[in-house]
């Protein structure tokens, strides 16, 4: 797979990112193909979006490596859309999404759903940031190494 063209020169990997999964569908639409959703009417039924506004995620998502489209399973003549390497590499952001949501945004006792590791059927351990030597590294502990701004520019 090539790497997709930058949709921005933002120097920032999180503006960049967010240009492509910044808004409510496409992160659910990311989501729910994890979930092994990939056809738009499936897409469509779990998400309740528009279909101009769902067709266009879908849309941003191929163009930026997220998704690829293949011809559907059944042999018939839909497509069917599904992650790509660079797409499945965003389960850990899904996970802690999940997580973040667990901790911050349920009563405690309310229901929700759980992700469980398969082989064992055990919830997936809570996600952090180690150091290079294993230890947890808080918000405290690191910083961003800001580009040096060209002679002539003021941003």
């Amino acid at each position: 797979m090539t790497t997709p063209e930058p949709i921005s020169s933002e120097p920032c990997p999180v503006a960049r990112s967010v240009n492509i999964l910044g808004d409510r569908w496409s992160l659910l639409i990311v989501r729910d193909a994890f979930d092994g959703i990939g056809r738009f009417s499936e897409f469509q039924r779990s998400l309740g979006a528009a279909r101009n506004i769902l067709a266009d995620r879908l849309r941003r998502l191929v163009d930026g490596g997220i998704l690829a489209t293949r011809p559907a399973g059944t042999g018939s003549a839909y497509q069917e859309y599904v992650l790509t390497e660079a797409g499945k590499s965003l389960f850990p952001v899904v996970v802690a999404l999940r997580q973040w949501g667990e901790r911050n945004l349920f009563m405690p006792g309310e229901a929700h759903s759980e992700l469980i590791e398969k082989k064992t059927g055990k919830p997936v351990q809570l996600m952090s940031v180690r150091t290079e030597d294993g230890g947890v590294l808080g918000p405290d502990d690191a910083e961003v190494r800001k580009l040096a701004l060209s002679p002539g520019t003021d941003t």
